[in-house]
């Protein structure tokens, strides 16, 4: 029986995070409905549960490969989402060579390549079919494409048929490579333009018209809640059948400058109810990916030409799993791990 587009996402984003989806996993298809049981329903395919757990690579620049790699792995990640664009850790023009020095360095620490950081959001740029066909060659099923913005001068309902058409294109490829391209919603205003996709609905309208399997939504939570405050939970719901990943990452508001402004801290000091949102999560029966955002300063990371100390390296790993261990411990007492 053919899956339905649920089911066919749920199963491409747990393939995506290294499981199996033959009967003996995860996967556990209810008898009557043929629809895949929630988080808070299925027995776990092992130790870690359903759930696979990586980290946005962006904050590790200042590693190679190998000491990527080794970073990621000794913070209790299951893998890395890779940069794989311009001043990344792979340079789209170099991806045929490198994309695979660093998946052999991830394999050879123990860990994996879930999803790759693109700029992808034109089907015609030649660059875009470099990186998707060397990626999917690579056994990487998920990557995270460029935001697109809006159009000041022309209507808001325009400005969704332009970057639907857009789409369309770009999901015909990626059904071509068999990769999925994944959309995060952003907030703030990119001068002079606005985020699509950032008010969540316009994804929402947008990922239902085109209705390819082969896109979805990376939903991250900082954002939503700085864009939608109170009503984030009614954008969560209504994007819920097109999440395909997570992004995990805390913020408060603070004044600078006589502005307000967001500051990201770590897990747990920021404004997000984490509880409450690894609740929701249960309740509308997300399953996929989760990957860690790292944007609050750790040390000397982020200066531009600096090495990492073997010091620098204990600092960070501990930070990271820190955080890892706090959201994994959210989520086992609202009974998404075991």
């Amino acid at each position: 029986m053919a899956l339905s587009r649920r089911n066919f996402l749920m199963k491409s984003s747990l393939v995506a995070a290294g499981l199996s989806v033959g009967a003996t996993t995860v996967l556990h298809a209810n008898k009557n409905t043929e629809e895949f049981a929630g988080p808070g329903l299925m027995p776990p395919v092992s130790e870690k549960g359903p759930f696979r757990f990586s980290v946005f690579s962006k904050h590790l620049q200042a590693f190679n490969y190998h000491e990527l790699a080794q970073v990621v792995a000794e913070s209790g990640f299951d893998g890395v989402d890779l940069t794989v664009r311009a001043k990344g850790h792979v340079v789209p023009e170099n991806v045929e060579a490198d994309l695979p020095k660093a998946l052999a360095a991830a394999r050879e620490a123990g860990i994996s390549i879930y999803m790759i950081v693109t700029l992808i959001n034109d089907a015609d740029d030649p660059l875009t079919e470099r990186i998707l066909k060397t990626a999917s060659s690579l056994g990487i099923t998920q990557y995270r494409m460029d935001w697109l913005y809006y159009d000041e001068n022309i209507p808001i309902n325009e400005n969704l048929k332009v970057i639907q058409r857009k789409l369309v294109k770009l999901a015909k490829l990626n059904e071509k490579y068999k990769i999925k391209g994944e959309y995060q919603n952003h907030s703030g205003k990119y001068t002079p333009n606005s985020y699509f996709g950032s008010a969540i609905w316009d994804l929402h309208t947008v990922l239902k018209n085109i209705n390819s399997p082969w896109l979805g939504s990376q939903y991250d939570v900082m954002h939503a809640h700085v864009e939608g405050a109170y009503s984030w939970e009614t954008g969560l719901k209504l994007i819920s059948p097109f999440i395909t990943s997570l992004a995990v990452k805390d913020f408060y508001w603070h004044k600078k400058q006589d502005k307000w402004a967001t500051e990201v801290v770590p897990v747990g000091e920021g404004m997000i109810d984490f509880n409450y949102y690894f609740e929701l999560l249960n309740r509308y029966k997300i399953v996929c990916p989760v990957t860690m955002h790292y944007e609050y300063p750790m040390g000397n990371l982020g200066k531009i030409g600096y090495t990492p100390t073997n010091e620098d390296k204990t600092e960070i790993i501990g930070l990271m799993k820190k955080d890892l261990d706090r959201v994994k411990d959210m989520m086992k007492v609202k009974g998404l791990l075991p």
